[in-house]
C-alpha cells in the first residue's frame, strides 16, 4: 500500500498538484486497505492522512499502518484544519467521484475561511484510477479468489437447471453457490435471462419461466476482498435447436479469436475489432452492439477500456474482460465473457468455468 501512495504521490507535482483529496471508494481501498464506507483520504508530498468518523476509526487504525486516521464529525472542519496545517494551495477532488453539492460545500468551507485565501480547488480525473489498471501479485491473488468462486458456482448450479425453473430461482442458487464457495458478496445483480429476454443484454433476473431449447444467458460475479469477478455463461435446458448452435458457434468463435491473439500493444479498439469482425461478416454486425470488454479489478467496470473509439494502449498486467454476444429480438441472445490477464506474450483466460 504505501508503495501505491507513494507513487501517486509522486504525480502530484507534475499535475501542478499540492495534495489530492481521494474520494472514491475504490481509490480509497487501494491506496490504504481501509474498507469501510465513509472516509476520505488526503495525501500531500509529505503527509497522508485517513479521516473518518468513529465507526469507522479503530478498522481504519488497523486495516491502513501507512496512513495517520483522524476521527472527524459531521461537516468539514476537518478539511479546513488539515488545509490550514499543511498550507496547500492547489487541491485536487476526484471529479468522477464528486457531486456538485460536495464540491460546492467544500468550496464554501474555503471561501468561509480567510486564512485559506488562495487556496483553490482542481478537478482530477483518473489519477488514481490509471495505477489501479497495472495489477500487482497480490491484487491478481484476490481476482482468482473472487473468479474462482464465480467459476465453481456456474459449474455447480448449471447441470440442476431445470424447465420450470423460474430466472429468478436460478439467480438464487448461483448467489448461494458464489457465497458458498468463498465469495463476500455479489459484485453485481446477477443477469438470468432465458428465451426471448437473452435479447436484452442487461435484463433483470424476473419471474420468466425457464423452457426446454430456449437459450440462457447467465451473467454474474462474485467479490472477494473488494475485488470482483464477471463471467458469463449461455446455456440450455434439453436439446439446443440449430439456430443456437449457429450462433453460439459465431460468439464462441469471436471469443476465442480474441483471446487468443490479443497482445500488447493493441488499442481497445483494435482487441474489440478482433472479435466484431467475425461477427459482422457472418450477418450479425448490427445484433453485436456493446464493447467487448472491461477492465475489471476493484470496481467490475473499470479501466482500461475494451470497446469502438477506445483509444488506450493494451499493456502487459492489466486486467479486463472478452465478452462478445448476438442478441436477436424474437428468439433471444448468447454471450460468452471471460476475464483475462494480458502478459508480455497475449492473454491467459483467468476464468475456468465450462462453455
Amino acid at each position: 500500500m504505501k508503495e501505491r501512495v507513494t507513487r501517486l504521490a509522486a504525480q502530484l507535482p507534475e499535475k501542478e498538484l499540492d495534495a489530492i483529496l481521494i474520494s472514491s471508494p475504490e481509490n480509497r481501498h487501494y491506496l490504504s486497505g481501509f474498507t469501510g464506507s465513509a472516509g476520505y483520504l488526503f495525501i500531500t508530498p509529505r503527509r497522508q492522512v485517513l479521516f473518518t468518523d468513529s465507526r469507522y476509526t479503530e478498522q481504519a487504525g488497523n486495516q491502513s499502518l501507512h496512513f495517520e486516521v483522524i476521527q472527524i464529525k459531521p461537516g468539514l472542519d476537518w478539511l479546513v484544519d488539515a488545509l490550514k496545517e499543511t498550507g496547500v494551495k492547489r487541491v485536487g477532488l476526484e471529479s468522477d467521484n464528486m457531486t456538485v453539492a460536495s464540491y460546492n460545500r467544500v468550496l464554501d468551507a474555503i471561501k468561509e475561511n480567510e486564512e485559506l485565501g488562495g487556496t483553490s480547488l482542481i478537478a482530477t480525473s483518473g489519477i488514481t484510477d490509471e495505477l489501479r489498471v497495472f495489477k500487482d501479485k497480490d491484487e491478481l491473488a484476490q481476482l482468482q479468489k473472487a473468479i474462482d468462486a464465480s467459476d465453481r458456482a456456474m459449474e455447480a448450479v448449471c447441470p440442476t437447471i431445470q424447465a420450470g425453473m423460474t430466472e429468478k430461482e436460478v439467480a438464487w442458487r448461483m448467489e448461494v453457490a458464489m457465497r458458498e464457495f468463498g465469495s463476500d458478496s455479489i459484485s453485481f445483480n446477477t443477469i438470468v435471462a432465458s428465451g426471448l429476454n437473452g435479447a436484452m443484454p442487461h435484463h433483470r433476473a424476473d419471474d420468466t419461466v425457464i423452457r426446454d431449447g430456449e437459450p440462457i444467458v447467465i451473467d454474474m460475479g462474485a467479490q472477494v476482498n473488494g475485488y470482483c469477478s464477471d463471467i458469463t455463461r449461455t446455456v440450455v435446458v434439453g436439446e439446443p435447436d440449430e439456430m443456437f448452435h449457429k450462433i453460439y458457434n459465431i460468439v464462441l468463435g469471436a471469443q476465442l479469436t480474441a483471446i487468443n491473439t490479443v497482445r500488447p500493444g493493441l488499442t481497445g479498439e483494435e482487441c474489440d475489432a478482433l472479435s466484431r469482425v467475425i461477427i459482422a461478416e457472418a450477418g450479425y454486425g448490427d445484433n453485436f452492439g456493446h464493447s467487448l470488454g472491461h477492465g475489471v479489478g476493484l470496481a467490475v467496470h473499470e479501466i482500461p477500456r475494451v470497446g469502438p473509439n477506445a483509444e488506450n494502449e493494451l499493456k502487459a498486467n492489466m486486467v479486463f474482460t472478452i465478452e462478445p454476444g448476438i442478441y436477436l429480438s424474437g428468439w433471444g441472445g448468447v454471450r460468452i465473457e471471460d476475464i483475462v490477464v494480458l502478459g508480455e506474450d497475449g492473454a491467459a483466460p483467468m476464468s475456468k468455468a465450462g462453455k
